[in-house]
């Protein structure tokens, strides 16, 4: 993954230099981009980071890019810089799912204080998504028996009902239970249902 950034697009190049101005200022890594396509070319999955973006812009506006960026799965939050009269539009933005917005003109603190919240929510999905993959691979490692044991276990089954079930002893069942929860590096029943429910 790559390292966390604010990418800044906007369409007015002096806004654009006083952001980057800003955001260096305070240590941040900044990317600029004059126009949503030119964000659209450049755009990977392993970006990591938040989105400053204007919401209106000749050719694709910032609503445009949003929506095209939900379609393709993006998970980067998104701040928009709205003028007076589009505060409307942002706020159905945010219903959509971005992450904040500010009107024009705005003070730096204010700006300072939505990225910094922007990157504590790319840093808790993106630990999310690492904890997923973690319990996706560590599933992958169970045999059949083993994921039909843990399966009627995480759905509240006794040892005894799963036995029942599957046909097998209660010790085979015990055997597998302890398997699973070591395959899946968890102590507890509630721990593994928990996982479990985390990757669906």
């Amino acid at each position: 993954m790559s390292e966390p950034s604010i990418y800044v697009v906007d369409d007015d190049e002096a806004m654009r230099d006083s952001m980057t101005w800003l955001l260096e200022g305070e240590g941040y890594r900044v990317a600029c981009f004059e126009s949503a396509e030119a964000f659209l070319r450049a755009r990977s999955d392993a970006m990591r980071g938040c989105i400053v973006l204007d919401v209106r812009m000749p050719e694709m506006s910032g609503l445009e890019l949003h929506e095209k960026l939900d379609a393709l799965g993006s998970q980067l939050p998104i701040i928009f810089i709205t003028g007076h009269g589009d505060v409307p539009m942002a706020v159905a933005a945010l219903q959509r799912g971005a992450c904040d917005f500010i009107e024009k003109p705005f003070r730096n603190e204010d700006l300072l204080s939505r990225v910094s919240r922007a990157l504590e929510v790319d840093s808790q999905l993106a630990a999310r998504q690492q904890r997923n993959s973690t319990i996706s691979h560590r599933l992958a490692q169970l045999t059949q028996r083993e994921r039909e044991v843990m399966q009627l276990v995480v759905a509240g089954k006794l040892n005894k009902q799963v036995a029942d079930q599957l046909d097998i002893s209660m010790k085979t069942v015990e055997a597998h239970r302890a398997r699973v929860m070591d395959k899946m590096g968890v102590r507890t029943l509630a721990e593994l249902v928990k996982a479990v429910m985390s990757v669906g």
